[in-house]
Parts: structure tokens; C-alpha cells; sequence
């Protein structure tokens, strides 16, 4: 290199510092308001004079929710049906934010926010197949908080409280009754039987809400899994940081990073919940170095349109949250009125697989009724499968083939140091019921025995009571009694219409049709 290069380099440096430093607009939590400063959601006008200081206060937040009926007129208009439901003596608990309850539009009784956390009367009828336990955590439980369902993985209930409390939760049972918290020496129990189960590799931190526990505490839960040798992975899932962004702070992170591998699963249902806050609180906790998801439940008038998750998964994706599941709405009480077709749920499906990325796609689950544990819900990507051939289509409509290989060498299980030593999966022996179409589910070997993954004694949720599905039909009666036989003069099921081409009848209204976004299904 010659001076005269030399002398054009330094040049070319000495301007690139009179430059001024870029700065990405694109970056949500680098998002700039209309007045040059840091972009902020609405506040409602009763909070207008709260001084920042305050409102950005996690504590502040928690200690000001608003519940009764008198204190959510103040912010909303209020409709009959929310008037009944926020009246009914025996309602789930309510509370919510003022962060959170700023984001409603008062005056839209429609509003996807407002459905989410204030209740109506609708909430008080039951509804065919309805229970109180859907997911059989209590019969999973072997101590109090601890739910043992899959082989190599518990989910640790550490508290039944939440910053706000959604109106289709899945455990309402439990969830937001002080009386039925969790304390310190529920929690050494909960450790304890980890420490004692070597097959547990993973463990899901949930409530309640986790990220409510004083840090002090949360921090305690925390160690006391890191000293554990074969847990290998602590999730964390929360609501937190969706009703109240201002709890991920730098505290929160700095102890969160000491007890690595840590991941977190979040829980945002519309593109309103993503707010400017809620972008600076997930870039906070991806700069900490935790994967951050999210899971989504599909509930009608809210989010049973493929727009809406289509902008939900492109906004999480952008905010830097993989999305993980789509939730089939459960089968709890007070949830009746949120619940869709299976169909609906395959459509929305249909209209991400392709349309947008991969990154951006969960998929899409129905929790078993009866403790069976997550099945994924597929659309019909896969036509036929042959000794030779498959046959596929994507997306669009496309079919195509795909041959086989016509010479493959079996995975020699013999000589693979994987299969002769496999984790053990305890509990998991097989299954020994039939499917006789008198239940509703079916249940491995020793499933309901006492004694069942070193259940001791029955703790104080292990209520039978909880396994009578309500309602009518095929789930009529209690868990493994037969249904009652039908007496003569029943009126049986009308027989199967055969229908020329052409004149089959419409779909009921809201149901799933032959076609979804123009694509032959």
C-alpha cells in the first residue's frame, strides 16, 4: 500500500466519524412517539396523573389493579352482560392492571383486551363437557404444586396468584384463592421430589404467575433447581410481562442470567397486547440471554380469524418471540362461551403454513381432556404414503411425490449407544385400557393406583369430585363408569342422509368450510 492509499483510508475513517451513529428505526424497542422520546401506550384518563415514577413501578402496578364493578366503571363503559357477570357472588376472581386496562377501548364491548380479563354472565353457564380439572393436573400430582404428567418433565405450580387473571384459565380451580397458595415448605416439598426423580431433566416454572412471587422468593425456587445435578433446563411461563411489562427490569434479568439454561414462554392472545413497553421488556430479557415463546389460546370473538394471528405471529416474530403453540381452548368452567371448532383452529393453520415463515408458525394443540397431555393438530399435508411413494401438497394446493428410497440400512438399535440406554421413562410402561367409546380417555398401567409416581398421601386439590365432566351425552356420568344403556322408546340417531353432488347442506354458521383461503382443502 502506497502513502496515497494510505492517506484515502484515513480520510475515508476521518469522515465515518463525523457521521452520526446509526440508529434502527426498525427496532421495536428502539421505537420512537410523536415527541422524539421513547414510545408509550395509552394511559386511561383516571391514571393520567400518576407520575411516571409510579406508573413504571411493577409494585405500583400490582397494589392499584382494579376489580369491582365500581372501580371498572370508572374505565369502561360497561355492558349488561359484563354488569352480571362482575355481580355474580361466585365469579373467578377478577383483577387487572392499569397498564393493562389502559389498552381497552372503553367504549367497544368487542374489544379483544377487554373479552380477555372482564367477565360476563356467559361465564356462569355450563356447558356440555365441561369440568372443573380438564387436564387432570391433580390426579398427576404426586405433592402439593407439583404436576408429573410427562416422563422427564414437571410443571412447578409456586404460587396461585397472577398480575391479572384471564377468564378461560385452566386452572380457575385454584388459581387467584390466596387460601390455596403455595409457601416455602410447599416449595422444599416440590424440590424434594425432584431431587428424588433423576429422570426429571426439565422443569416449567407456572401458578399462578411465577414472576409475581416476591424476587426474594423467586430467587430462592430458582437456586434451589439450579443445585439440582440433572436438571438440565429451567422454563418459566408467564403473563407477567404481557399485563405488566414494568416487572422485567434490570433486577429481574440480572438474577434470571445467574441460573442459566433458562427459557421463557409467554402469552400474548391479539397484536394489542404487543405494546411499545412490552418490546423494551422482551429486548431485556433476549439481551439476558433467554429464549423467549409464546403461546397462544384460540378463543372466539378474540383471535378465530386468520388475520389476526397472522399479524400476531409476524409481530411476535418481530419482537424476537418464537411462536410455540396454538392452544385449543379447554374444556374449565367459565370457558364455554371462548370455545371453536377443532375446524377453525386447522384453518387458521392453514392460512400461516406457507403464508408467512416458518419462524412465525406454531402449532397448533389440543390439551387431552382427561390428562392425555398435548396432541398436535395437523392439516392433511400428507395424502398418501406407499411402500415406495408419498404423496404430498403444500400450501397452495400443490400435490407432488415424493419417492422413496429403494435401498435404506435400519437404524441398527443394537449397536447405538442411545438405545441401549435410554432415559427411563417411569410411569410410561403402556397403555392397558381399550377405547371402547364408554370413556372419554384412556390411562397407562397403575395410572389411578394411590401410590402412583410416589404419591404418599392425598394432598388437599386431589378431589375426585373434579373428574365428573358436566353436561350430557358421551360424557355423561363419572370417570369409568359406563354409560347409562338407552331405555326402549329412546329416541335414536337420525340415519345418515345420502346426498346427490352438489346438494349437501351448508355448514352451520362459524363452522369450517370444504375450502380455506381459496385452497381446495
Amino acid at each position: 500500500m502506497d502513502a496515497s492509499e494510505i492517506r484515502t483510508a484515513v480520510a475515508h475513517l476521518d469522515a465515518q466519524r463525523d457521521v452520526e451513529p446509526f440508529v434502527n428505526l426498525r427496532d421495536p424497542a428502539r421505537r420512537l412517539g410523536p415527541d422524539g422520546r421513547l414510545a408509550v401506550s395509552r394511559r386511561a384518563p383516571i391514571w393520567a396523573d400518576v407520575p411516571d415514577e409510579k406508573w413504571n413501578d411493577w409494585r405500583w402496578q400490582l397494589s392499584n389493579r382494579v376489580n369491582s364493578l365500581e372501580e371498572l366503571e370508572r374505565v369502561l363503559n360497561l355492558t349488561d352482560d359484563e354488569r352480571e357477570g362482575l355481580s355474580a357472588p361466585d365469579k373467578f376472581r377478577v383483577d387487572v392492571t392499569p397498564y393493562f386496562a389502559s389498552l381497552i377501548d372503553p367504549d367497544d364491548p368487542d374489544d379483544p383486551i377487554r373479552l380477555q380479563v372482564i367477565p360476563k354472565g356467559e361465564e356462569l353457564r355450563a356447558f356440555t363437557g365441561m369440568m372443573e380439572d380438564s387436564l387432570a393436573e391433580d390426579r398427576h400430582s404426586p405433592v402439593p404444586g407439583l404436576v408429573h404428567r410427562y416422563p422427564d418433565r414437571v410443571l412447578m405450580l409456586v404460587t396461585t396468584q397472577c398480575a391479572s387473571y384471564c377468564r378461560y384459565c385452566t386452572r380457575s380451580r385454584i388459581v387467584g384463592d390466596a387460601s390455596q397458595n403455595f409457601n416455602r415448605k410447599e416449595h422444599e416439598a416440590q424440590l424434594d421430589y425432584i431431587r428424588r426423580t433423576p429422570q426429571i431433566r426439565d422443569v416449567l416454572i407456572s401458578g399462578g404467575d411465577g414472576l409475581t412471587l416476591a424476587p426474594k422468593l423467586l430467587e430462592t425456587v430458582m437456586r434451589g433447581l439450579r443445585e439440582i445435578p440433572h436438571v438440565e433446563i429451567v422454563r418459566i411461563g408467564s403473563r407477567v410481562p404481557v399485563f405488566m411489562p414494568q416487572r422485567v427490569d434490570d433486577e429481574l434479568c440480572e438474577m434470571l442470567q445467574k441460573y442459566h439454561p433458562v427459557w421463557m414462554n409467554l402469552h400474548f392472545n391479539h397484536p394489542n397486547e404487543i405494546t411499545p413497553e412490552v418490546a423494551r421488556a422482551v429486548d431485556k430479557l433476549t439481551r439476558a440471554g433467554i429464549p423467549v415463546g409464546n403461546q397462544t389460546v384460540l378463543l372466539a370473538g378474540v383471535n378465530d380469524c386468520v388475520h389476526i394471528q397472522r399479524d400476531l405471529v409476524q409481530r411476535l416474530v418481530e419482537n424476537r418471540i418464537r411462536p410455540y403453540y396454538i392452544y385449543q381452548c379447554d374444556l374449565v368452567e367459565g370457558a364455554g362461551h371462548f370455545r371453536t371448532p377443532v375446524g377453525k383452529g386447522i384453518e387458521i393453520m392453514e392460512g400461516l403454513r406457507g403464508h408467512t415463515s416458518g419462524y412465525a408458525v406454531p402449532m397448533y394443540i389440543v390439551d387431552a381432556p382427561g390428562g392425555g397431555g398435548k396432541i398436535p393438530v395437523m392439516p392433511n399435508y400428507l395424502i398418501s404414503y406407499s411402500d415406495h411413494k408419498v404423496i404430498l401438497r403444500n400450501y397452495e394446493g400443490y400435490i407432488t411425490t415424493y419417492e422413496e428410497p429403494t435401498t435404506y440400512t435400519p437404524h441398527d438399535s443394537a449397536s447405538c449407544r442411545y438405545c441401549r440406554s435410554p432415559r427411563p421413562e417411569a410411569g410410561q410402561e403402556g397403555i392397558t385400557a381399550l377405547l371402547d367409546g364408554k370413556r372419554m380417555w384412556i390411562e397407562p398401567a397403575g395410572f389411578l393406583e394411590t401410590h402412583a409416581r410416589g404419591n404418599e398421601e392425598a394432598h388437599r386439590l386431589q378431589d375426585p369430585s373434579k373428574w365428573v365432566p358436566y353436561g350430557v351425552g358421551a360424557i355423561e356420568g363419572k370417570a369409568g363408569e359406563p354409560l347409562r344403556a338407552l331405555e326402549a322408546g329412546t329416541p335414536a340417531a337420525e340415519p345418515a342422509r345420502e346426498y346427490g353432488p352438489g346438494e349437501e347442506p351448508r355448514p352451520p354458521e362459524g363452522m369450517p368450510t370444504g375450502s380455506s383461503h381459496g385452497e381446495l382443502l
